[in-house]
C-alpha cells in the first residue's frame, strides 16, 4: 500500500459548493486557487480516499454501535463503516464514514472511525479532530476517542534499534484504557470485538477467543469476532476456528476478505477442498465489485492476493491448467506507474510469483523458457525468480551447460541481494543458491554432495516457511524434492522419512503423498502405501489427467477408495455453484455512456468511435492552469497516440464560448467536449459526492468500448508516457484475442 504523509489545511469545516459556485468557464484563478482546483476544500486528509457517495451494501454483516449524533440518518453509515472495518475493507469503510461526516460534520465519533479507517498517516489527523470534539458525546464514546488517541503517535525519537521508546508505555495505555471501557459498558460488544483484535495471534490468543466467545454469544453473527478468531487460529491450529470459517462467509457473503480468511485456515490445516471454495469465492466477490463499482485490479491488494492464493490451493488439488490461467489473467490486468509496486502485492508482482510457482511445479519447462509468457522487470525480485526457475528449466530438459550458466547469473545477484532494500529477499536466495547448487551436484554425479546440499535447503526452508509470503511462492516442498532423490539412489526408507516431514509442513499434501506411496511400498509397507494412496485419491480427486506424479502412484497397483483425514467434512470444489457470487475472469468493464457536445452543438458517443482506443480526459475547465498544462502535453503526443490507433476527448463543464477560446489559444487538435451539469463526469466517477464538484480524470478506453484504466483525483494525470507504452501493451493483448 502506498503511504503518503499529509498536513491538515485549517479546520476542516464540511460544506458543499454547487456546480454554479465554481469559477466562471473563462475565468483565471491565482496561483494558490489554481493549485486548490479539484482538490478538497477540508484539507489533504480528504484529497485521497472515496470521492463518491456509499450506497447500502448487503451481505456485509450487522453490527449496532450506537454514537451521539443529530441525523438518525448518520447512525445508519456509521454502522455500515464498522461492519466493513471489522472485515477489513478500510476503503468502503472510509466511503461511510466520510458520508457520515458529510451529514453531520461536528460527529466526533465519525472522526474517530475515519481514524480507524485511514490507512496511512491521515488516520491521526483525523483523529485530532474527534479528540477536539469529545467533550460532545457520551462517557462511552469520549472513552473510546481517548484509548485511541493514547495510541497515537509520539514526538520522542527512535532509539538505535528503529524502536521508539514510548512504543510500549503507549499501547499499555491503550490496553488499559480499553479495559476500563470493556469494564464499565459490559453490553458494548463493539468493544470486546476491538479488544480482542488488539490481542488476536499472539501469545495471549486462547484469552482473545474468549472475549470473542462472550462477543458471539450476545450476537451469534458478529462479522468481527468470527474474523478475528480466524486470524486468532491462523495457524497449525486452524482447526480450532472451524466454526467461524463456516460462519463468516456466510455472514458477509459480499466481502472477499471474508471469503478470503477462511481459506487461509482450510489450508493450514490440508482442507484443500474448501480451501479452494473459500478462495474462488473471494475473487469472484471481488471481480463482481471491481465490475459494478469500476474498480481496477491495481486499487486494490485483495484481488491479487486471492488469485494468487487460489492459484496456489489449485497446484494443491492437482489443477495445473486453472491455476496457469489464474495467473495469467493477472499478468493481463492492466498497470499502474504508482500503484503496480512490482515487489508487493500488485497485481505483476503475484501473477509473476503465481505462474513461475505453477509452470515450475508442475515441469513446464518449455513454457519457462519461452520469451513470451513472462514480462520480466528489472528489479531484485524478478531477477531472483527468472535466474532461479530458469536453472531449474534447464536441469529438467539436461541441458547442463545452459543450467550452470543460470545458476551463475543467480549467484551474481549476491550483491544486489544484499543491499538494504533486497534484504526481504536474502533467505529465499539464501535457500535456492543450496538448492540449485544441490540439484547441479546431483545432475553431474555428486551423489553425496548432491544430497546434502538439498537436505540442508530443506531444512532452511522448513524453518522459514511460515515467515515466508502466504501463499508460499516455493514450486515444491524441498523435503519433497530430498524424497524423490533418494528414491532414485534407492533408500527409500530415507525418502519416507522426507516425504513424512513435508506433511508435517504442508498437510495433505499431494506430492508428498504420492511419493509415500512410492516410498513406503519399495520398503515393503503395503499398508502404508495403500493409506497415502487413498489420501492422495481423495486429495487428487479431481486432478487434471496426465499428472506424472498420479501415474507413479497408480502404477505401483494398489487398490484404495479416497479417504479425507481432514479435521472436518468437505464440499467437492469441482461440483460447487459459485456463479452467483460473481465472473470467474476479471475483463475490462463497459463504459459508461459519454453524452456530451461539441463546440458545434453536436452529441458526441462512445459509439462513434468503436475499433479505436478513446483516451478520454475530464479536465475542470478553461480556468484551470494545470488543466492546460495537461493538455498541452496531451496535444504534443497527439500523433503517437494516432499512431496507436488512440482518439483523445477531453470533457470539462465550459459551454461553447470558453471551448472554443481554449482550442484556439491551445492549437487543440482534438474534440472539446462540454459537460455542463457534471451528468457525464458523474458517470465516469470524475465527480466527488462528498464535496459536489469536478475532478480531474484521464481514462483509457479500448476499441471493444471497455474501460482499461483510469485516474481520478485532485491532480491532473501526466504521465503520458506510461500511457503510451500501456496502449501498446493494450493493442498487442486485443490483437491476439482477436486471433483467438
Amino acid at each position: 500500500m502506498i503511504r503518503n504523509s499529509f498536513q491538515m489545511i485549517g479546520l476542516l469545516i464540511l460544506f458543499c459548493f454547487s456546480v454554479s459556485a465554481q469559477p466562471s468557464s473563462g475565468s483565471k484563478l491565482n496561483a494558490a486557487e489554481a493549485w486548490k482546483a479539484g482538490h478538497s476544500r477540508h484539507g489533504e486528509g480528504f484529497d485521497v480516499g472515496p470521492r463518491e457517495k456509499p450506497w447500502v451494501m448487503t451481505g456485509i454483516g450487522k453490527v449496532n454501535f450506537p454514537i451521539t449524533t443529530k441525523n438518525p440518518e448518520v447512525q445508519q453509515w456509521f454502522n455500515q463503516g464498522i461492519a466493513l472495518q471489522h472485515s477489513f475493507w478500510f476503503f468502503e469503510a472510509e466511503r461511510s464514514f466520510r458520508w457520515a461526516l458529510k451529514l453531520d460534520p461536528e460527529c466526533a465519533m465519525c472522526y474517530w472511525g475515519l481514524s480507524l479507517a485511514a490507512a496511512d498517516e491521515r488516520g491521526p489527523q483525523f483523529l485530532k479532530e474527534a479528540v477536539k470534539r469529545k467533550d460532545k458525546v457520551s462517557d462511552r464514546e469520549r472513552r473510546y476517542i481517548e484509548a485511541w488517541e493514547a495510541r497515537g503517535q509520539t514526538d520522542l525519537p527512535a532509539d538505535a534499534g528503529g524502536n521508539n521508546p514510548s512504543d510500549e508505555k503507549r499501547s499499555k495505555r491503550f490496553m488499559y484504557l480499553l479495559e476500563q471501557l470493556v469494564l464499565k459498558y459490559p453490553d458494548d460488544i463493539e468493544a470486546k470485538a476491538f479488544f480482542a483484535l488488539d490481542q488476536m495471534g499472539g501469545e495471549h490468543r486462547y484469552a482473545a477467543d474468549l472475549i470473542m466467545q462472550q462477543v458471539l454469544a450476545r450476537d451469534p453473527n458478529h462479522p468481527g469476532a468470527h474474523h478475528y478468531r480466524i486470524h486468532n487460529w491462523d495457524s497449525a491450529e486452524g482447526n480450532q476456528a472451524l466454526d467461524s470459517c463456516a460462519a463468516y462467509g456466510r455472514i458477509a457473503a459480499g466481502i472477499g476478505h471474508a471469503q478470503h480468511m477462511p481459506g487461509h485456515i482450510y489450508s493450514g490445516i490440508g482442507m484443500w477442498q474448501e480451501a479452494a471454495i473459500s478462495m474462488d469465492s473471494a475473487t469472484r466477490v471481488e471481480k463482481q465489485y471491481m465490475r459494478e463499482r469500476l474498480v481496477f485490479p491495481f486499487n486494490t491488494w485483495n484481488y491479487a492476493h486471492n488469485q494468487n492464493y487460489l492459484g496456489y490451493i489449485q497446484e494443491q488439488l492437482g489443477m495445473p491448467e486453472a491455476a496457469i490461467s489464474g495467473a495469467k489473467q493477472l499478468l493481463a490486468a492492466p498497470l499502474d506507474p504508482k500503484y503496480n509496486n512490482p515487489t508487493r502485492y500488485s497485481a505483476h508482482a503475484q501473477g509473476t510469483i503465481a505462474l513461475s510457482r505453477a509452470l515450475a511445479r508442475f515441469e513446464r519447462w518449455n513454457d519457462i523458457l519461452d520469451p513470451n509468457t513472462f514480462n520480466w522487470q528489472d528489479h531484485a525480485r524478478d531477477k531472483l525468480t527468472r535466474a532461479y526457475i530458469e536453472t531449474l528449466a534447464y536441469l529438467g530438459l539436461n541441458d547442463l551447460e545452459k543450467a550452470a550458466k543460470s545458476y551463475a547469473a543467480h549467484a551474481a545477484l549476491k550483491q544486489e541481494i544484499d543491499k538494504p532494500e533486497n534484504k526481504y529477499l536474502e533467505a529465499h536466495y539464501t535457500t535456492q543458491s543450496l538448492e540449485l547448487r544441490g540439484r547441479l551436484a546431483l545432475a553431474k554425479g555428486e551423489v553425496l554432495n548432491g544430497l546434502n546440499l538439498i537436505n540442508d535447503a530443506a531444512k532452511q526452508q522448513a524453518e522459514k516457511f511460515d515467515d515466508e509470503d502466504d501463499p508460499s511462492p516455493w514450486p515444491n516442498m524441498l523435503y519433497n524434492t530430498l524424497g524423490r532423490a533418494y528414491l532414485e539412489q534407492k533408500t527409500p526408507s530415507l525418502a519416507v522419512a522426507a516425504f513424512e516431514k513435508s506433511l508435517t509442513i504442508v498437510r495433505n499434501d499431494g506430492f508428498a503423498l504420492a511419493g509415500l506411496v512410492e516410498a513406503y511400498n519399495a520398503v515393503g509397507n503395503k499398508g502404508k502405501a495403500t493409506e497415502a494412496y487413498a489420501r492422495l485419491l481423495y486429495v487428487w480427486s479431481d486432478a487434471e489427467p496426465g499428472l506424472k506424479w498420479m501415474a507413479q502412484a497408480k502404477a505401483v497397483g494398489l487398490q484404495a477408495q479416497p479417504k479425507d483425514v481432514s479435521p472436518g467434512p468437505q464440499r467437492n470444489y469441482k461440483s460447487t455453484v459459485l456463479t452467483q457470487l460473481g465472473p470467474s475472469v476479471w475483463e475490462s468493464f463497459e463504459a459508461p455512456e459519454l453524452n456530451a457536445v461539441d463546440a458545434q452543438g453536436k452529441t458526441v458517443s462512445l459509439k462513434d468511435f468503436r475499433g479505436k482506443n478513446v483516451l478520454l480526459i475530464f479536465y475542470l475547465g478553461g480556468y484551470c492552469e494545470h488543466c492546460l498544462t495537461q493538455l498541452k502535453e496531451v496535444i504534443k503526443r497527439n500523433q503517437q497516440l494516432a499512431d496507436l490507433n488512440t482518439t483523445v476527448l477531453a470533457v470539462s463543464a465550459d459551454l461553447d464560448p470558453a471551448l472554443a477560446q481554449t482550442a484556439k489559444s491551445l492549437g487543440v487538435p482534438f474534440p472539446l467536449l462540454s459537460d455542463p451539469k457534471n451528468e457525464t463526469a458523474r458517470r465516469f466517477k470524475a465527480y466527488d459526492d462528498f464535496e459536489e464538484m469536478a475532478l480531474h480524470a484521464t481514462i483509457l478506453i479500448d476499441k471493444r468500448g471497455r474501460v482499461h484504466w483510469s485516474r481520478t483525483g485532485g491532480s491532473p494525470f501526466n504521465d503520458f508516457d506510461f500511457l503510451l507504452k500501456e496502449i501498446g501493451r493494450l493493442n498487442n493483448s486485443t490483437n491476439l484475442e482477436a486471433a483467438k
